[in-house]
């Protein structure tokens, strides 16, 4: 045997794999217990864990051609983020008859909070409230692709590049999109600056959504902005990171890790009327003068919302 060559990995016994099992459940059940889950829920848990492992160790599930794995999202994904959307922000949500049972339609919503967490919260909202569970096929920023762990996790859980392209083969296939046009505008502004709409760009999404001829939904998210309230921005430590922004809140970097928690704000996410987009008649995705005033409807609906939705709030809090 060379230098170079390992010596074969004997092969796992079943003592060893029986072990690692039972560990993998106290796992499980530990962290069940930590978030309130009751027996019931932690046993279905259990069970829907480990029927997730057997399928990812026979190859027993599906990629799509943007790396949609629909088996990691509802089986992994979504029960981890649960939590988080019910019992931590306690998210409300309104006007979910407005997301057509199927078909293509472009979901549009204001962005905040530091961390893009309220495209995520989205995402479990559209999947958790619609009849059939749709899937959001969210549209993200190259820098959420370009990084290690974030990037893949995106990749399986249906979010794709914000690109025209790629919208419009998704729009096309029927599928639900989410973009969140004011990008980092939005999510890296200050607090001082909250529930402020920052530019929508040049109306890409909805030259996208008269191109295929689907209706776009305004959403209006509350309860983001205070999760990571953006008190300033440290310039300076950004540019040497190569990120467009780096925040500073109330508690993150003075508590290290601990302060990437966010606060457990009160939530509420409006799925407004859809505005159709298949009456403007053939060229109208060329037309500058449409796409505009479509852009600047969406905006206005969401802005108003965001308002009245203040309103209502009975506080930050609760």
């Amino acid at each position: 045997m060379s230098e170079q060559e390992a010596p074969p990995r004997p092969p796992i016994s079943e003592t060893e794999l029986e072990h690692a099992v039972m560990l993998l459940v106290r796992g499980l059940r530990a962290a069940g217990e930590t978030i309130g889950l009751t027996g019931d829920e932690l046993d279905d848990a259990v069970a829907a864990t480990l029927a997730f492992l057997r399928r990812r160790f026979t190859g027993d599930y599906s990629v799509d051609e943007f790396g949609f794995d629909a088996d990691f999202t509802e089986s992994l994904a979504l029960p981890l983020l649960r939590p988080l959307y019910r019992k931590w922000f306690r998210v409300e949500v309104r006007g979910v008859e407005n997301i057509p049972l199927e078909g293509g339609a472009l979901l549009v919503a204001n962005h905040s909070g530091s961390i893009a967490i309220d495209s995520v919260m989205t995402q479990v909202a559209v999947h958790e409230e619609t009849v059939g569970r749709r899937n959001l096929r969210m549209l993200g920023a190259d820098l959420v692709f370009a990084s290690p762990v974030v990037g893949p996790v995106a990749r399986k859980t249906g979010s794709t590049l914000a690109t025209s392209a790629d919208a419009q083969r998704l729009l096309d296939e029927g599928h639900l999109v989410g973009v969140w046009p004011e990008g980092f505008k939005g999510v890296g502004k200050l607090y001082k600056d909250r529930y402020r709409l920052q530019r929508f760009g040049r109306g890409g999404f909805v030259a996208a959504a008269l191109r295929a001829g689907v209706p776009i939904i305004p959403c209006s998210i509350v309860g983001a902005e205070e999760s990571y309230p953006m008190l300033g921005n440290a310039t300076p430590v950004a540019r040497l990171l190569g990120l467009p922004y780096f925040p500073l809140t109330p508690t993150f970097p003075w508590l290290g890790p601990l302060g990437m928690i966010p606060l457990p704000s009160k939530w509420i996410i409006e799925f407004g009327s859809p505005i159709p987009t298949d009456d403007r008649g053939e060229g109208a995705a060329e037309d500058p003068a449409v796409v505009f005033e479509i852009s600047d409807r969406v905006r206005e609906t969401i802005q108003h919302t965001l308002y009245s939705l203040l309103r209502d709030r009975r506080s930050v809090f609760f």
